[in-house]
């Protein structure tokens, strides 16, 4: 059963499944699809093309699907796509995407986005993410499953944030964190794994120590990135996890 307060507004171009909660004051606007379950609370803007998933919660104050925050944009039709059971809290915003930046703004599962936090114009974000108060991503960020953006961090436009990344709080982030690693300041700056993460996420001690080889061999022995490459394909050869952060850095354009 669909639950519609009655001083919330819902457009008729919309299109809400089953079980979806509509809060008071909320609005709901043209070409919104909300999934099975999905909870909006008091005062919300949902502009669309916006599609959400299943199982999401908006706790209050949010705008989602809002136009992008760019000067180039014109009024194109673009997107913005949010998957299942993430949990939106008060005055988070999220623009759809561009039509120069590929059209649209992804999210991914199982999300946590903390008060006041911001995903600007064709972000891709994956699974299980956490972003803390006051967080922001500029425009065309890109961050991987199971990272933890501290409250009041801000990332610079087109970064790219590897899994399993944590970023302390109130870091500036220019340029690119790779997978795995525990970075922090202004400008942030790598400071190792993120081993206490790793641990938590079911990472083995011999995956772990794996990983803060290849940091050492990367990071801490004045290697240039081309030789630092070249040895941890023939020191560590077979890791999935060494894998992953050579292609990282090989794909890295900042």
């Amino acid at each position: 059963m669909i639950r519609i307060d009655p001083s919330a507004r819902v457009s008729p171009r919309a299109v809400l499944h089953d079980g979806v909660e509509i809060g008071p004051f909320s609005i709901i606007g043209d070409e919104v699809e909300i999934g099975e379950g999905t909870r909006v609370g008091p005062h919300c803007l949902i502009q669309g093309p916006t599609s959400i998933g299943r199982e999401c919660t908006l706790t209050g104050y949010a705008s989602v699907g809002g136009p992008p925050q760019d000067l180039k944009y014109k009024g194109e039709k673009t997107r913005l796509t949010i998957g299942d059971h993430n949990t939106f809290r008060e005055f988070v915003t999220i623009n759809r995407g561009t039509a120069h930046g590929g059209g649209v703004t992804t999210i991914g599962s199982h999300n946590l986005f903390m008060a006041y936090t911001h995903v600007a114009h064709d972000c891709i974000l994956g699974d299980h993410i956490v972003m803390g108060n006051l967080a922001t991503l500029a425009g065309h960020v890109e961050v991987e499953d199971h990272v933890i953006l501290g409250g009041l961090s801000a990332a610079h436009q087109f970064t790219h944030i590897g899994a399993y990344a944590i970023i302390g709080g109130g870091s500036m982030i220019s340029l690119d964190i790779v997978p795995y690693a525990k970075a922090s300041g202004d400008r942030a700056r790598i400071f190792g794994p993120n081993t206490i993460g790793l641990r938590r996420n079911g990472f083995s001690a011999d995956a772990i120590k794996t990983i803060s080889k290849a940091y050492k061999i990367v990071f801490k022995q004045g290697r240039t990135l081309k030789d630092a490459l070249a040895t941890l394909e023939t020191e560590l050869p077979g890791s999935p996890e060494v894998e992953r952060l050579t292609a990282f850095i090989r794909a890295s354009s900042r």
